[in-house]
C-alpha cells in the first residue's frame, strides 16, 4: 500500500488564512481504480468548524467592504493559478474519484472558465442581474435599488465534480462578499484542499485578510456541525437528496439563511418516431454513462415511441456494448472508469438483481470487471421496464417494481415503450425529481409541448441530458433542487436586493386624520 504522487500536501484544514495539518487515518480515501493506493489519510477536527466560521466573520468585516473591481482582480488571480495547475488538478481528481483522465482534464479546465462566466457584464451576464441601478420615482424622490452579500457561506462539494461543483458556488459568493467555509466531499478531500490552495494563494497575493476562504475537512459529523451553526448566513450545497433533506430540516427554524440546493435526478429521454436514430442513440448513451453514470444530469430512462422501439432499443444495446471500460490512466481510448467505491458498485448491481426479480428484463447486464490492481469497475447495463410509475411516497422505500422512481447513481439504464406522445410525457414525468430531460424528435408541435410540460430545469431537444452550458443557468425543482439554479444564475443566490427612496425636497406627505402646525417646530441654531 502506498501514496499517490498525485497529492503533494499534507492533509490540512484552512482557518484564517493558517493550514493546521490534521494527521492520521481516521478518514482515509483511496484510489477507486487501484484500492491499494491511498491518496488522502488524515483525521478531522470538528473544533476546526466553529474556528472557521468566525474567523469568516471577522474576514466578512473587511472583504465585503473591499470594492467589487478589488474583489475581481483577486478572482482574477485565482484563474491564472488554475490555468497553471490544470494538470496536476486533473491528476488528482483521476486518481481521487476514477474519472478517466480526458474527463478529468475537462473538469480541471472549468475552474478558471467560471470566473469569465461569473464577471461576464454583458446582457446574459450574471453580473447584469445584480447591478445597483437606481430610477426616478417622482420629480424629487429617487428610488434606489443595491445587493449586499449575505456574510459567511458553507459550501459543501460533491465527489463526481469535486472541483467544478464547489467552484461554481465558491467564485460568485467570493465576488458578491461573501466569505467561505468549504467541506469538500470526504471521498475527494484531496481535490477539496488543492482547489482551497489556490484560492488562498490568490488572496495573500492580494492581501486579502485572513479567513475569506477556509476549509475543514470531515464527513458527516463535520458536515452535521457545520450546516447547524448558528455562526451561517448561508448554505451552498451539491449531493443526494436525502443530504440536502437533512440541511433543510437542521434550518427549519432559520427561515433568513439563503440554503441552495443542487441535488440528484431521475432525467428521462424521449425518443419519437421521426427521430434520427443515430442521434438518439449516441446521444442516449453518451449521457447514461458518462462520468461511469454518475453525473447528476446522466440520463437514467429512456422512454421510446413503440413506432421507433423496433429499430431503435437494439441500436441502443449495440452501442452500449462497445464503450470501453478500463483505468482512468490508460494511454488507450477509454469512456468510462470504476465508480467511486465497493458500496456504489454494490448498489448497480443490487439493483439490477432486484429489478430482474421483479419482472425487468435484462437486455444489456451489468457485471464486474476484475483488472490489475482491482478497483470498483462495471460494465453497462440497460434494463426494459414495463412502464415507470412513480411508486412508493417515499423516495427512500424499497423498489416495488422495476419502473419505480429511483436514482440509480452508476451506469445502469432503464428502458420503456410508449404508445403514443401523451404516454412517453406521462412516463417522463413520473418522477419526483426534476433536474433535467431530453426529447429527440423533428416534430416542432411535440418539442413545443414536451418543453412546456417536462417537469425539469433543464429541457433539451436532439441532445442528451448530460452536458449542461454555463452559460445558462442550472438546478432543477422536486428532489433535485429548490429553484436556486447555479451555472449563469449563481450570483442570484449569493446576494439580496435592497430597495431604498431618497427625497430630496419637502414632500412629507400629510394623510387623512394628521394634523401638523408649523409653530410647533423649534428654531433652529445657525452654523
Amino acid at each position: 500500500m502506498h501514496a499517490v504522487a498525485s497529492f503533494a500536501d499534507q492533509p490540512a484544514d484552512l482557518v484564517a488564512g493558517k493550514w493546521k495539518p490534521i494527521p492520521g487515518a481516521a478518514m482515509q480515501w483511496r484510489n477507486p481504480a487501484r484500492p491499494d493506493q491511498v491518496v488522502w489519510s488524515g483525521s478531522p477536527e470538528p473544533a476546526h468548524v466553529e474556528q472557521a466560521i468566525e474567523a469568516a466573520r471577522m474576514a466578512f468585516l473587511v472583504w465585503s467592504k473591499w470594492p467589487r473591481e478589488r474583489r475581481y482582480e483577486v478572482l482574477r488571480h485565482f484563474q491564472k493559478r488554475c490555468t497553471v495547475a490544470v494538470e496536476a488538478m486533473a491528476s488528482l481528481i483521476c486518481d481521487e474519484t476514477g474519472k478517466v483522465m480526458w474527463d478529468a482534464r475537462a473538469e480541471a479546465g472549468l475552474l478558471g472558465a467560471k470566473v469569465d462566466i461569473t464577471l461576464d457584464e454583458d446582457q446574459h451576464g450574471g453580473l447584469a442581474r445584480v447591478r445597483p441601478f437606481d430610477l426616478e420615482l417622482s420629480a424629487t424622490r429617487q428610488g434606489r435599488c443595491w445587493f449586499r452579500p449575505h456574510g459567511v457561506m458553507a459550501v459543501l462539494g460533491p465527489f463526481n465534480f469535486p472541483a467544478h461543483l464547489p467552484n461554481g458556488h465558491i467564485v460568485p459568493a467570493l465576488a458578491m462578499g461573501n466569505t467561505i467555509v468549504f467541506k469538500p466531499s470526504d471521498k475527494a478531500p484531496g481535490v477539496g484542499q488543492l482547489l482551497a490552495r489556490l484560492l488562498q494563494e490568490a488572496l495573500d497575493d492580494a492581501g486579502a485578510p485572513p479567513g475569506v476562504v477556509n476549509l475543514v475537512q470531515g464527513g458527516p459529523e463535520v458536515a452535521r456541525l457545520l450546516v447547524s451553526s448558528e455562526g451561517l448566513d448561508g448554505i451552498l450545497f451539491t449531493g443526494s437528496w436525502p443530504v440536502g433533506r437533512a440541511i433543510l430540516a437542521a434550518n427549519l427554524d432559520r427561515p433568513g439563511r439563503i440554503i441552495a440546493l443542487e441535488m440528484g435526478g431521475n432525467n428521462p429521454a424521449v425518443v419519437l418516431p421521426d427521430a434520427d436514430l443515430k442521434q438518439a442513440a449516441i446521444e442516449c448513451v453518451r449521457s447514461a454513462f458518462v462520468t461511469t453514470g454518475q453525473r447528476c444530469t446522466c440520463t437514467r430512462r429512456v422512454i421510446v415511441h413503440q413506432a421507433a422501439a423496433a429499430a431503435f432499443i437494439p441500436l441502443l444495446q449495440k452501442l452500449a456494448s462497445t464503450l470501453i471500460v478500463g483505468p482512468p490512466r490508460a494511454e488507450h481510448p477509454v469512456f468510462m472508469g470504476p465508480v467511486i467505491s465497493g458500496a456504489s458498485r454494490d448498489a448497480v448491481l443490487g439493483f439490477q438483481a432486484a429489478a430482474a426479480a421483479r419482472g425487468g428484463r435484462i437486455l444489456l447486464e451489468s457485471s464486474r470487471m476484475e483488472l490489475e490492481g482491482g478497483g470498483h469497475f462495471l460494465t453497462p447495463g440497460i434494463l426494459e421496464v414495463e412502464r415507470f410509475t412513480l411508486g412508493s411516497i417515499d423516495p427512500m422505500a424499497p423498489m416495488k417494481t422495476p419502473g419505480d422512481d429511483l436514482e440509480i447513481f452508476g451506469p445502469m439504464l432503464r428502458v420503456s415503450i410508449a404508445s403514443s406522445v401523451d404516454d412517453a410525457l406521462e412516463q417522463a414525468n413520473a418522477t419526483r425529481f426534476g433536474l433535467a430531460a431530453s426529447i429527440f424528435t423533428h416534430d416542432d408541435s411535440a418539442v413545443a409541448r414536451f418543453t412546456a410540460e417536462a417537469k425539469a430545469g433543464c429541457i433539451n431537444v436532439n441532445t442528451g441530458t448530460a452536458g449542461a452550458s454555463s452559460k445558462l443557468p442550472f438546478g432543477g425543482l422536486g428532489l433535485s433542487g429548490n429553484h436556486r439554479p447555479a451555472g449563469a444564475f449563481s450570483l442570484d443566490y449569493c446576494a439580496y436586493p435592497v430597495a431604498g427612496m431618497v427625497e430630496v425636497g419637502a414632500s412629507a406627505q400629510m394623510l387623512p386624520g394628521m394634523h401638523f402646525e408649523e409653530a410647533w417646530v423649534p428654531a433652529q441654531p445657525l452654523g
